[in-house]
């Protein structure tokens, strides 16, 4: 893999091998014989068209074998043939019309391609790609890490963190409930993508099935292309132009690219947590964390996840910028750009694996989680505002912004201050008692949430 120009397929290539089912080239041959193959066993089963018979379950299996047992070396056939005629979806058509002619299946030739157009194929093929690549690569790997997230905010629910508001210190949560924040905002988002569906269409050449109605007009042609299009789980998009507008894939790039930026927004709050000593990264033997300094073990999974989630992006934002655009009834620059959309989810999933990684070597550093806290003593002044405001006095906020704003409060200055107020004897012994390792509210509850 030395030679490759993406690191995709070198560096990154065995974390991405599950999408080569689904995104090379062969790949896109394969789903495209499968689309034509299905077309051609729906179409014998229209009574209307007479020089057609339904087909046998030996038949059906016979001509489905031409995709499900699609080999490389029939991929450089078809391959062959397109370096001839300079057309894709044309060099398929004439690769099916060879095997079907060795095969003995002669008068099914004139039927292959019916009155379709490229795009009959192609948007169909792409859709198919993306929500099996989704299904079966993508969304195993989101799962492992969601349940790993979920599991690190419930073993950590109860452990106090400073927080920092505006880069300052504020009012302490837990390191669980921070984490499942994220955990809560990744499943919504990944239900979304989930179940999100995708169009299809199968109307011709510029979307009205003037060839189709032409040969047969007695067949409803649209209600045909709803069931095949729904036969292959997408749903139909029956008023298009020669392409589908592409607008609910660009809906599902979206969905992913949503969830990219969450995932980004947790590698950066994990990298400053170990920055800032709340985390400590397990030690490998023999690994290297500078090329001059032996003592650091650098965050670089979530570093690693955090720029290929950033590329990821940058393509799916680009695809849903042009996508949903063409020129009049069809151009032809939407092609290449669906050509990458693997290499997107590539990116999101070296991410994901990395993101794993990286939290199967985090461990709280206890120690410096509780030095931080008892280093900011000034974070109490909104419980004891709260309570003195609680108490009718008017100026309770006035009164502890004079004590602690921009000061380095300690915990003899808290309790001095407490003991001089005029309140309560109860409140005055909860202020007293309360300390920035116990403030936390209901933190260790909203974990029981998700």
């Amino acid at each position: 893999m030395l030679d490759s120009i993406s690191p995709i397929d070198g560096r990154y290539s065995k974390d991405v091998q599950d999408l080569k089912l689904f995104f090379t080239e062969e790949s896109l041959i394969k789903y495209r014989i499968k689309v034509e193959i299905e077309y051609l066993i729906a179409l014998c089963g229209v009574v209307h068209i007479k020089e057609l018979q339904p087909l046998s379950s030996k038949k059906k299996t016979e001509l489905r074998n031409l995709y499900q047992k699609f080999t490389t070396k029939d991929a450089k056939q078809v391959k062959k043939i397109e370096a001839k005629t300079n057309h894709d979806v044309k060099a398929v058509e004439y690769f099916l019309r060879d095997k079907l002619e060795n095969s003995g299946n002669k008068k099914l030739l004139p039927w292959v391609h019916f009155s379709l157009t490229s795009e009959d194929i192609n948007n169909l093929a792409y859709s198919l790609m993306w929500r099996d690549g989704l299904i079966h690569a993508y969304l195993p790997i989101a799962k492992k890490l969601l349940s790993k997230i979920k599991s690190f905010a419930k073993n950590h629910k109860d452990i106090a963190l400073l927080s920092l508001t505006h880069g300052q210190p504020a009012s302490p949560t837990t390191i669980g409930k921070e984490f499942a924040v994220f955990y809560n905002r990744l499943t919504r988002q990944l239900n979304n993508l989930k179940e999100h569906k995708l169009l299809g269409k199968f109307s011709g050449a510029t979307g009205t099935w003037g060839a189709h109605v032409t040969a047969y007009p007695q067949v409803n042609w649209i209600k045909f292309s709803e069931k095949f299009i729904q036969s292959l789980n997408l749903e139909s998009n029956l008023i298009t132009t020669q392409i589908e507008s592409h607008d609910s894939l660009v809906e599902s790039y979206q969905i992913l690219s949503r969830i990219n930026n969450i995932f980004i927004d947790l590698c950066q709050d994990v990298w400053f947590y170990v920055s800032r000593g709340v985390f400590a990264q397990k030690r490998i033997d023999q690994e290297v964390g500078s090329s001059t300094m032996p003592h650091k073990i650098n965050p670089i999974n979530f570093e690693n996840a955090e720029g290929n989630l950033n590329i990821a992006n940058s393509l799916l934002i680009g695809f849903a910028k042009k996508l949903q655009i063409s020129r009049l009834q069809r151009d032809l620059s939407n092609s290449t750009v669906l050509r990458n959309q693997g290499v997107a989810l590539a990116h999101s999933l070296i991410a994901l694996k990395n993101m794993l990684k990286g939290l199967n070597r985090l461990s709280v550093n206890k120690p410096a989680v509780l030095k931080e806290l008892n280093d900011h003593w000034e974070i109490l002044a909104e419980p004891i505002q709260t309570v003195l405001r609680k108490n009718g006095k008017l100026d309770a906020y006035e009164d502890l912004k004079n004590l602690t704003r921009g000061e380095k409060i300690t915990q003899d200055d808290i309790a001095k201050f407490i003991k001089n107020l005029d309140i309560q004897k109860s409140d005055k012994d909860y202020l007293l008692n309360l300390t920035p390792q116990s403030y936390i509210g209901m933190s260790s509850k909203i974990v029981e949430l998700i």
